[in-house]
């Protein structure tokens, strides 16, 4: 059975173009025919100016809808947490484990397998962040938990998963071999919570790692004789580099000379959201931590932040806003490339035929209205 969508008097980004108006044709949860629409539909959307992009992917989700993944390593935690950022249009995510024991990380492992299994809708796979970190670079991680990456651990991150698995680690801290191991299993291997030195960081991506989490944050600032992680991730095209746009966490201006220094192939809007995100209740607690939330920034009493109560609109909001990006490069960021960094791209990240009828509808100023997975509204 197939269903026709029609959007009209607005912006509908197609494969990197601009339409005024859409017929979108579903088949199951995928999209079958896509075409411009020249004049209004008499049954269609009338969008009043606003848009229609594909669904946002977001590869670091710590939680969201009042739910932590670290307290809820369960389907039902999982199904909270995508349900709350299904609101701002996140059709696919990553739930984040913030570094704990090695029996909390084989039950998230586990926990995102078995949502999968269930159907659960926008889950797509798990990141692991930590507790391989580098404690000079602990944010707002338990440094207690903290551990080497062993034998034991490497086997038990690429064991075959129902979904796509991201581990952030301190590559100064890690075996080499350990990381290429890895990254032939399929495991997306990323720098994160690093004081790795320039050259560090190139042998790593040689290695096979090929991602930056939350790039400039919990890494050393780059400068002239020492250009260490951020440095290397700047000068080597290899490696995706996940962006916090929250006018918090970097600067605009350092961000908009991060995208003209790299170009916008590799580079992807993550939020680092928190369990505040969707959730009536902002201040939450965090391994035995209270975190405050205030005017959107999620911090320790020592003014140490703790992830974000960003959301997926919100930071292609502020791309636009406040980096100057093109609404087409916005979502790009926001769905093509994350897609592209797991994999996925087959599957997500653009409107065409024959992938997945995923998209959310936004007004004009960007505020989310509505959100479509697999062809169904969320």
């Amino acid at each position: 059975m197939s269903d026709a969508h029609r959007f009209t008097n607005g912006h509908i980004v197609v494969a990197g173009e601009i339409w005024s108006g859409a017929e979108i044709v579903v088949t199951g949860s995928r999209i079958a025919s896509i075409r411009p629409l020249e004049v209004d539909a008499a049954d269609g959307i009338d969008l009043g100016g606003g848009w229609v992009m594909p669904g946002f992917i977001d590869t670091q989700v710590n939680g969201g809808g009042g739910v932590l993944f670290n307290d809820a390593t369960s389907v039902d935690g999982i199904a909270a947490i995508t349900a709350a950022h299904a609101r701002y249009g996140t059709t696919a995510l990553l739930p984040t484990l913030i570094s704990d024991s090695p029996d909390r990380i084989a039950a998230a492992l586990d926990a995102v397998d078995a949502a999968i299994d269930a159907d659960v809708p926008g889950v797509v796979g798990v990141h692991i962040e930590g507790p391989f970190l580098n404690v000079a670079r602990k944010g707002i991680h338990d440094a207690a938990r903290f551990r080497l990456l062993d034998a034991e651990m490497v086997d038990l991150l690429s064991r075959p998963r129902r979904g796509r698995v991201m581990v952030t680690l301190a590559p100064e801290l890690a075996h080499i071999d350990d990381i290429a191991r890895l990254s032939r299993a399929g495991v997306r291997v990323s720098a994160g919570h690093s004081e790795a030195p320039y050259d560090t960081a190139l042998a790593a991506f040689d290695a096979g790692l090929c991602g930056i989490t939350h790039l400039f944050n919990a890494m050393p600032p780059m400068v002239q004789r020492t250009p260490g992680l951020v440095g290397a991730a700047l000068d080597d095209p290899r490696p995706w580099c996940g962006l916090i746009v929250d006018g918090v966490h970097v600067a605009p201006a350092v961000l908009r000379i991060a995208l003209r220094a790299r170009g916008i192939d590799r580079m992807m809007l993550v939020t680092d959201a928190m369990s505040s995100v969707g959730a009536e209740t902002k201040d939450f607690v965090l391994q035995g931590r209270q975190i405050r939330v205030r005017d959107g920034i999620c911090s320790y009493e020592d003014g140490t932040l703790a992830g974000s109560d960003l959301d997926m609109a919100a930071a292609v909001a502020n791309a636009m806003g406040m980096l100057g990006l093109d609404p087409a490069v916005a979502a790009r960021l926001a769905a093509g490339n994350p897609a592209a960094f797991l994999g996925l791209e087959a599957e997500r990240g653009t409107l065409a035929v024959g992938l997945r009828a995923d998209w959310v509808q936004l007004t004009s100023a960007m505020a989310p209205v509505a959100t479509t997975i697999g062809g169904i509204r969320a």
